[in-house]
Order: C-alpha cells, then sequence, then structure tokens
C-alpha cells in the first residue's frame, strides 16, 4: 500500500496571476554562540556577554553570593539545564534528585583590569646559554601537583612577563617532595626568590630550596608525628633551627664562590602537610615577603604572619633579640641612637629577616595559597583578581593542573615579576 502523498499546494487566489507568498513565519532570535561564529561583527555584544574572557569585559566586582547550586537558581554558565527525570522517577521526588551535574567554573581571564599589561602574554625571548654550565638553565613553566589526606595540591612557577621579555632566566625556584608513605608521610613545598639584581640569584634559590628539603627529608618521621600530635612549640623550634642552618649554607657557599652573601641570598617559605586523612594541620614557615591567605566561603583572608607575631626562642642570625641575658639581667632599651662606630669591630650589617611560622586548622572546603611576592603583590593590590580566583577555586572539585596554571597567569597592569603560587583544596 503506498503512502499519501504530500499535500497539494494552495492554489493562489483568483484574479491575480501571482503565486501567494508563503505564510510569515518570525525570525530567530539573533544570538549565536560565541565560540560557533566568532569572527561576525554583528554578533560582537553578544559574544561579549557570554564570554567574560574577553579583554574589554569589567573586572568583576568582590563575589558575595554562593555559585547557582539550589533547584530554583537558574544556570549562570554556559548553556547547562536541569536534568530531566527518568521515566521510572516518582513525580515526587526532591528537588535534589532531579538536579544535573553541577555548572562548571567561570572561564578563566586573560587579564583583569582597566587596560592589558604592557608585554606579550607568551615567552618571547629565551635566556642566555652556557656550553659548559647547562646545569644553571631552568625552564620557563614548572608546574605539578597531588592529592594526599585530605587535600589536594597544586603548585606553580612561571617566568614574569619581564623576563620573558628581556630574556632572563626565572628567579623563582619551586620544590616539591614526598618523604615517607601512607598516614606517615609528609609533603614538603618550597619556594624561594632570589635578589634581584644578583645574575645567579636563580642558582641561590634553587640551592636553598634542595638544602631545606634535604634537612626535613633527614627529620620527616618526627615532623610528621609533631604535626599530628599538634606540637605547635616543637615544630616552631626545630624548623626555626632548619631554616637558619640553610640559610646559613647560602651564605657559606657565597663566600666560597667569592660573592657578596647579600647578592648569593633568597627568600623563602615552606608549606608541610600531612598523608594522614585526620590530620588537618598545616604548617607554614619561611623567611621574607611573599603572601600566605585563605579562601573560605568564597572570602580572602590574608594570614600571613607579621614579624611582630613572631616569639619564641631565638636562633644566631635571625629572631627577634633577647630582652634578658640567660641569668635573668634586663638589657637596656634601644632608644634608635645610633652607636658610634667601633675600630676594633666590623660595622654592623643589615638586620636580617625574621622567621615567619603559622599554623592553620583547616576546614572542609578551604583553600590555602602560598605564593611569592610576585603574585602576593597583584592578589593585594587587585580586587577583580581576587574576584576572579574566588569564583573558579570555590567549586566542589579543585582546577585540574591546566585550569590551574591558567588561572596563575591571569595578568594585571604593573605587575610583570615571576609568579610562584602553591594551593592546597580541603576535601
Amino acid at each position: 500500500m503506498s503512502a499519501p502523498g504530500p499535500a497539494p499546494a494552495p492554489a493562489p487566489p483568483q484574479g491575480t496571476g501571482r503565486p501567494a507568498a508563503p505564510p510569515s513565519v518570525p525570525e530567530a532570535s539573533p544570538a549565536r554562540h560565541p565560540a560557533t561564529e566568532p569572527g561576525r561583527p554583528d554578533d560582537r555584544a553578544a559574544a561579549s556577554e557570554a564570554n567574560p574572557s574577553a579583554p574589554d569585559a569589567p573586572a568583576p566586582a568582590l563575589p558575595g553570593r554562593p555559585p547557582p547550586s539550589g533547584p530554583t537558581a537558574a544556570p549562570a554558565y554556559g548553556d547547562w539545564t536541569p536534568a530531566a527525570p527518568s521515566d521510572g522517577e516518582p513525580a515526587d521526588a526532591s528537588p535534589a534528585s532531579r538536579l544535573g551535574p553541577l555548572p562548571p567554573p567561570l572561564p578563566s581571564r586573560v587579564h583583569v583590569g582597566t587596560r592589558p599589561p604592557t608585554y606579550d602574554a607568551e615567552p618571547t625571548a629565551l635566556p642566555a646559554a652556557d656550553p659548559d654550565d647547562l646545569d644553571a638553565l631552568v625552564p620557563d613553566t614548572v608546574l605539578d601537583g597531588a592529592r594526599y589526606g585530605a587535600c589536594t595540591l597544586r603548585a606553580v612557577s612561571v617566568r614574569g612577563d619581564s623576563a620573558r621579555y628581556r630574556g632572563e632566566p626565572r628567579r623563582d625556584a619551586l620544590l616539591t617532595a614526598r618523604f615517607g608513605s601512607g598516614e606517615r608521610a609528609l609533603v614538603l613545598v618550597a619556594l624561594a626568590t632570589g635578589t634581584r639584581t644578583a645574575p645567579g640569584a636563580h642558582l641561590a634559590a634553587a640551592e636553598v630550596c634542595r638544602w631545606i628539603a634535604a634537612a626535613v627529608g633527614r627529620s620527616h618521621e618526627r615532623l610528621a608525628a609533631d604535626i599530628r600530635a599538634a606540637r605547635r612549640t616543637d615544630l616552631k623550634a626545630g624548623l626555626h633551627r632548619l631554616t637558619d642552618r640553610g640559610l646559613g649554607k647560602l651564605r657559606a657557599a657565597a663566600t666560597e664562590q667569592g660573592l657578596d652573601p647579600d647578592d648569593y641570598a633568597a627568600s623563602m617559605r615552606c608549606l608541610l602537610l600531612s598523608g594522614d586523612p585526620e590530620c588537618r594541620t598545616r604548617v607554614f614557615f619561611g623567611v621574607g615577603p611573599g603572601g600566605l591567605f585563605r579562601l573560605r566561603e568564597r572570602e580572602w583572608q590574608d594570614i600571613e604572619p607579621e614579624a611582630a607575631e613572631v616569639k619564641g626562642e631565638p636562633v644566631l642570625g635571625f629572631g627577634s633579640v633577647p630582652h634578658e641575658t640567660p641569668d635573668g639581667d634586663r638589657l637596656t632599651m634601644d632608644l634608635g641612637i645610633p652607636t658610634p662606630p667601633s675600630p676594633y669591630e666590623p660595622a654592623p650589617g643589615p638586620p636580617r629577616e625574621p622567621f615567619r611560622f603559622r599554623t592553620s586548622v583547616a576546614r572542609p572546603g578551604d583553600v590555602l595559597l602560598m605564593c611569592g611576592t610576585g603574585f602576593a603583590e597583584p592578589l593585594r593590590g587587585e580586587p577583580g583578581l581576587r574576584a576572579h580566583l574566588a569564583d573558579r577555586w570555590s567549586g566542589p572539585e579543585p582546577p585540574g593542573l591546566t585550569a590551574y596554571l591558567a588561572d596563575t597567569q591571569v595578568r594585571v597592569k604593573g605587575y610583570a615579576d615571576d609568579r610562584t603560587a602553591v594551593a592546597v583544596w580541603e576535601a
């Protein structure tokens, strides 16, 4: 049996001699996804609204609301919509059971602020190489990550825009290491920054990271036990000694090479993480400037320990001057009056940076961020960067390595130094 053919077209009205015009159809909405037709000039406004990573998009304000996750919230990312209930699902199922996957985080941006930075976003010139000293070469970018205990680690060190343009090496050094295994494992992340004007700054930074890592590795069992038991006083005293010895070796190496110890020097900061899932104590220590931040409930907290907060037993060359002698005699107060130089003693050098130490008990959902000055300064100075990273890093899962690299490379005009950042997501 043959299928019926299509219905015949309506006959034109009598007396016109022309076919009738087709019925009018309302035009589709002109909005298009920017990824499908990015080159259409008439779609620039729509693409700017759909793609917040466009260079001309204004910096977002500090967020004060959680991402849409409730049953009544409208989808805010891409084309995400709640999944429809299956055929076997009862009509009165709870709204949470009808939700589809969580929306993806906001896309990363090229830069924040009103204007793009002056330098190119990608590497330009390579550092000069010595054929007899190729071990001195350092890559433009170092990226690492891991998951231990209750935390997920992301670490990156990127050569700054200024160094990329001038063909200078990355002065920041980054080292990640695990000592031990299982619940007794101890994870160390160390970063260091060499002196800005010194030619061997990158070598000094890498050297002090290796020395600190070796010292921590030899004492990792005791350190891991102290962290699990929350022995803050013992941790501070032991890590103070390790830091002093490492920086002392760096000064001795400078003397052996005939260099000025102030030129062959580096600031350093470290993070210790326990492999025990029940232990949420995170230990920070170091010497020199940088940043220590915590992202909690989409709000940034600056928890960098100040010099005034440094207390405890001083170590030779570091820490505060004791207020009394071992016999209990009080020392005279320093009123800031300069002491005349003695012909029998060398002039005193500049004061050393104080030892910095802090323990932090993490909560589920926290993000702990340790970074050098190249990332701490734009994070403190640009609200748009804080807002963008809060949006990106407040999701239910930590970003992957490539996404974390993109996040830490969001550029801000006026900040072109190396960027080294270590972030820990709490499960």
